[in-house]
């Protein structure tokens, strides 16, 4: 989270938001923002949403399957993602996540599921 600037902006009764700046650090050679950078900010959002969801306290939050589609580049500015719940189960959550630049541009749309694992 730290080392990708990752800042949550806003949590609703069935979403989740970050923004995450678009420079150096994740860009790939030639200068945009490279797609491992998009994906992990979408798995932080998603497991965030997961552990806001449920109680966290209780489990341990993983993610178990990540697909992505990126359909548009970045170069500068901020993204912003938002994870949406599909699917809340007990064990296992599945979640939309679309990542926008600032213009509301689609970048990326991202579905994660992650599984809930008891502490014990």
């Amino acid at each position: 989270m730290e080392t990708l600037e990752i800042v949550y902006t806003d949590v609703g009764d069935d979403f989740l938001e970050a923004k995450m700046p678009v420079n150096h650090r994740v860009h790939q050679p030639d200068g945009v923002l490279h797609g491992g950078a998009m994906v992990a900010l979408a798995e932080s959002v998603g497991s965030a949403a997961s552990m806001v969801f449920l109680n966290s306290k209780d489990f341990f939050i993983r993610g178990i399957e990540i697909s992505a589609n990126h359909v548009k580049s970045v170069k500068e500015g901020d993204v912003y993602a938002r994870a949406t719940v599909l699917h809340k189960g007990r064990t296992t959550q599945l979640w939309n996540i679309q990542i926008r630049d600032g213009n509301e541009n689609l970048i990326s749309v991202v579905k994660l599921t992650t599984i809930a694992l008891p502490k014990k």
